[in-house]
């Protein structure tokens, strides 16, 4: 399921560049429009996660055998 929402978070964002954009009149210019997008949701998706650590302590605490807290 998240990676269904992810993959339509990226069309969704790369459809508004689209249309603002309307037609490429070839397949460069295309690639020169998309791909500085596709670089700029990438370094979205790779920054921090809000409040992980909480979530790591509660994940410990529940699933002990499960999770390894860096040993």
């Amino acid at each position: 399921m998240p990676v269904t929402n992810a993959i339509e978070s990226l069309h969704m964002q790369l459809r508004k560049i689209i249309k603002a954009r309307g037609h490429f009149p070839s397949d460069e210019a295309a690639l020169k429009l998309i791909w500085p997008a596709l670089r700029n949701v990438v370094a979205k998706w790779t920054g921090s996660r809000h409040d992980w650590k909480s979530a790591m302590m509660q994940f410990a605490l529940l699933y002990p055998e499960r999770f390894n807290m860096g040993v």
